[in-house]
């Protein structure tokens, strides 16, 4: 089970390869949110989100022998390219296990990063035992999207960030909002605040009709979504919640929120006009209940993780033509 000690390992083992994003805030979006609103923009990331961190930490954990031999990972898109670009600066081979339907800009830019990539049906093949059996044939060591320690404890250095700009900014006591698919970011988030800024709460949001981890939380058990696709937020559809994620954030987050596809589209387009970053529709989650779920949302500060900025420009220009920014 990853633990603060994992996750100040894994900050250290990154060093300065991975960049200390930003807390970012406008008045703006206060007046929208009705309290102070910060936004920690890890579409700014390398590869444009959070899952280099957990990438770089994995791959670089890895026994020396095991790691030459390569890795593979499966992935919608930001962990695929995260973990193509960790494994290139490692100089070790990467086969990624992406689905067929999956925005073509992530596709084009995990090949790009000098990945082979492997196409799949998410809605007829599973691609846990795609992955598998690869991984198995080709003597790969799979890279878990987020049920691997060292994955959560990569994307708990986000969470040791937060902790220490919360601290400079003066906030004692807010809800760190998590766009969350299996969990490894919300966990790693939980477990870093947890050690380092206790009045700082994380809480998992997701798209309606996707919130597995949201009604996980609230009967206690882990729940199965009906559906895995249909929604714009493609980077955060899984499942369900992760077996090592969810006992973390299980013990450790409030209440899940869930948004519609249109505030996060909203929230796309107030993010670059008001921010001036590029989030994608699963990235900006967060920031769309920091903005239209006031009531949900306790004390005069929230803070918004943007999670990931890898947004197929149909769906952007889109959002900034029909919400006028």
């Amino acid at each position: 089970m990853t633990t603060i000690q994992m996750i100040e390992a894994a900050a250290t083992r990154i060093g300065n390869r991975a960049l200390r994003t930003p807390l970012l805030s406008s008045p703006f979006l206060d007046e929208i949110a009705g309290r102070r609103v910060f936004v920690k923009p890890e579409c700014l990331q390398r590869t444009g989100s959070f899952k280099f961190r957990g990438a770089w930490s994995a791959i670089s954990a890895l026994e020396p022998e095991v790691r030459k031999r390569g890795v593979i990972a499966f992935s919608s898109g930001n962990h695929a390219q995260g973990v193509a670009l960790a494994a290139r600066l490692h100089g070790i081979a990467a086969v990624i296990v992406m689905p067929a339907d999956a925005p073509r800009l992530k596709i084009d830019n995990t090949r790009a990063y000098g990945a082979e990539v492997v196409l799949y049906d998410r809605e007829r093949e599973d691609r846990d035992a795609l992955g598998a059996a690869l991984a198995e044939q080709r003597g790969l060591t799979l890279i878990k999207p987020f049920d691997e320690p060292q994955v959560i404890a990569g994307q708990g250095t986000v969470g040791l960030e937060i902790a220490g700009q919360a601290r400079e900014e003066g906030i004692e006591q807010a809800d760190v909002l998590v766009c969350c698919g299996g969990g490894g970011l919300t966990a790693g988030i939980a477990l870093a605040l947890e050690a380092r800024a206790p009045g700082l709460r994380a809480r998992p949001v997701e798209p309606q009709g996707f919130d597995d981890t949201a009604r996980s939380l609230k009967s206690g058990q882990i729940e199965r979504n009906v559906r895995l696709g249909g929604s714009i937020c493609d980077a955060i559809i899984t499942p369900e919640p992760g077996r090592l994620t969810f006992p973390i954030t299980s013990r450790l987050c409030g209440p899940g929120l869930a948004v519609s596809d249109e505030e996060a589209l909203r929230a796309v387009a107030l993010a670059f006009s008001r921010l001036k970053i590029v989030l994608e529709p699963g990235g900006a989650v967060a920031l769309a209940a920091a903005l239209f779920r006031p009531d949900e949302i306790k004390g005069d500060a929230v803070i918004a993780v943007g999670s990931g900025g890898n947004v197929d420009p149909d769906i952007f220009s889109g959002a900034l033509s029909r919400y006028g920014a």
